[in-house]
C-alpha cells in the first residue's frame, strides 16, 4: 500500500493567527508554545528558533511594561513571517540602545535583539472605534 500521508502545511498560501493573552508572565510561555505549533504546521519549523525569540522579546515586553491585556499576532505572506505584539498602552516602545546592553544585562537588550534578529521592524499606535488605544509591535522574518 502507498504512502498517502500528506503535509497539510503550506509555505506558500497566507495565513494569519491571533493569540490573546492575559496580562501575565506565564502567557510568554505559553504564546512561545503556540507559535512553535503553528509554525510546524505550516511546514515552517526553520523558522521557529528565531521566531520564538523575537515573539519572546516583543510579548515579554508587553506583559512586563503595560498593566492590561496583550496579543500575540503571527502573518504569512509572500515568504515573510511577521510577528506581533499588541497591548492596551500607547506609548512608544523605548528605542534600540546605542549601545548594545552587555550580555549579563537583565533588562535592556529587547529591542537590540530583534534590532538583530529580524529583517525588519517597527511600530505604531493603535485606536479603536471605543476609543481605547494601544500600540502594536511588529518584527519580520524573510524565509531563506
Amino acid at each position: 500500500m502507498p504512502n498517502s500521508t500528506k503535509n497539510t502545511g503550506s509555505d506558500t498560501e497566507p495565513w494569519q493567527y491571533t493569540l490573546y493573552i492575559p496580562h501575565d508572565p506565564r502567557a510568554v510561555t505559553i504564546c512561545r508554545r503556540t507559535l512553535r505549533l503553528i509554525l510546524n504546521a505550516h511546514g515552517l519549523p526553520h523558522l521557529a528558533e528565531a521566531a520564538e525569540l523575537l515573539a519572546t522579546e516583543l510579548i515579554s515586553n508587553a506583559v512586563r511594561h503595560t498593566k492590561g491585556p496583550a496579543a500575540l499576532r503571527l502573518r504569512w505572506a509572500d515568504r515573510i513571517l511577521r510577528i506581533g505584539a499588541w497591548d492596551a498602552d500607547p506609548t512608544p516602545p523605548a528605542p534600540p540602545p546605542r549601545q548594545p546592553a552587555t550580555m549579563d544585562a537583565e533588562h535592556g537588550r529587547g529591542l537590540d535583539l530583534i534590532r538583530t534578529y529580524a529583517d525588519n521592524w517597527g511600530w505604531y499606535p493603535l485606536t479603536t472605534a471605543d476609543d481605547d488605544s494601544g500600540k502594536y509591535v511588529w518584527c519580520e522574518l524573510r524565509a531563506a
